[in-house]
């Protein structure tokens, strides 16, 4: 390795004060943190390198032999675990034998307090945690993984029956197959939660969870309004005139016989009770189902009846004259 400038990597003259080295490894710290840059190799590169100067700048006895050293620093170094007068403390640059602990203290008076530290960090400081101790020098902390969320489209047949469905990801840089069930009940934009088929967690943590975001594709037969349903039922003149009954088919495919008062007007709503939607995670209950009556106007007349029209508007007309 060629000799470095630890005054040129903080950015400071040779002659700047312990005050000055700390507040350029502060500045400098902060812009190039894993965790601000995640992803990026030559931040995490430049933050080794910063970290490595402040090592030996931030130390005034270990400054003060690197100034009188210069370029051999490395041979004093390498002498020291040997019994010579090495830098002390456990940073032996030279060697490649790791960095030294850094504190919490150290990490809130560089952040503020508080910063949740990456497993970067972990890896090359030692695991820092209470009081200074270091847990597991030199080891991959532990991490979760992220969850993780995708769309999957159902119909409104599937969203009220519940379905159980074979979804395909791609994550971590491998694709799989999962099975997925779908509760009865879901609503459009509703999740559901897979657990552990999110990103895999690191140092043996635990994945997390994969979420599939629920869109309904529409329906020609029914509308959903939360856990109710709405549905038109095509009634004859005849029977919405004299009262009669009439089939409604229910999203669950059944047949109801609905009863058709007389008089029945065009858009007259009746409700089906108990033929709605499921309602997810609660056993036995349901929204129910409004019929709206479209009353079928003929489209054609056949001579009788068109007869018999004739007679009624006579009859229309004749109650609608001042009593003779």
């Amino acid at each position: 390795m060629d000799f470095k400038d630890y005054y040129s990597s903080l950015g400071v003259a040779k002659t700047a004060t312990q005050k000055e080295i700390k507040a350029a490894y502060r500045k400098l710290a902060r812009k190039h943190h894993p965790d601000v840059n995640q992803g990026d190799k030559s931040a995490e590169a430049r933050f080794k390198e910063i970290n490595e100067a402040h090592e030996v700048l931030g130390d005034p006895e270990k400054r003060k032999k690197y100034d009188e050293l210069g370029a051999n620093w490395r041979q004093y170094e390498q002498a020291g675990p040997q019994g010579g007068p090495g830098f002390g403390g456990g940073f032996n640059p030279g060697q490649g034998g790791g960095y030294r602990t850094v504190t919490q203290d150290d990490l809130n008076d560089m952040f503020g307090g508080g910063h949740p530290f990456s497993d970067f960090f972990e890896t090359f400081f030692g695991g820092a945690r209470q009081g200074g101790e270091s847990q597991g020098r030199g080891r991959r902390a532990a991490r979760p993984g992220r969850d993780v969320e995708d769309e999957i489209e159902l119909s409104l047949e599937d969203a009220y029956h519940g379905a159980m469905r074979r979804f395909s990801i791609q994550h971590d840089g491998e694709a799989r197959s999962v099975d997925v069930r779908i509760p009865a009940g879901v609503s459009d934009g509703s999740r559901v939660r897979v657990a552990a088929e999110g990103e895999r967690g690191s140092g043996g943590a635990k994945a997390g969870d994969l979420y599939l975001r629920i869109r309904l594709a529409p329906n020609a037969q029914f509308e959903r309004k939360g856990r109710d349903l709405y549905t038109r039922v095509p009634i004859p003149l005849t029977t919405a005139v004299l009262g009669g009954e009439a089939d409604v088919r229910t999203l669950a495919g059944k047949s109801l016989r609905l009863k058709v008062p007389p008089a029945t007007q065009n858009a007259q709503v009746f409700r089906l009770k108990g033929h709605g939607m499921p309602v997810t995670g609660k056993s036995g209950e349901t929204g129910d189902l409004y019929a709206t009556a479209d009353v079928q106007l003929p489209k054609e007349l056949t001579p009788e009846q068109r007869a018999h029209f004739e007679a009624l508007q006579k009859l229309e007309t004749g109650a609608k004259s001042p009593a003779s």
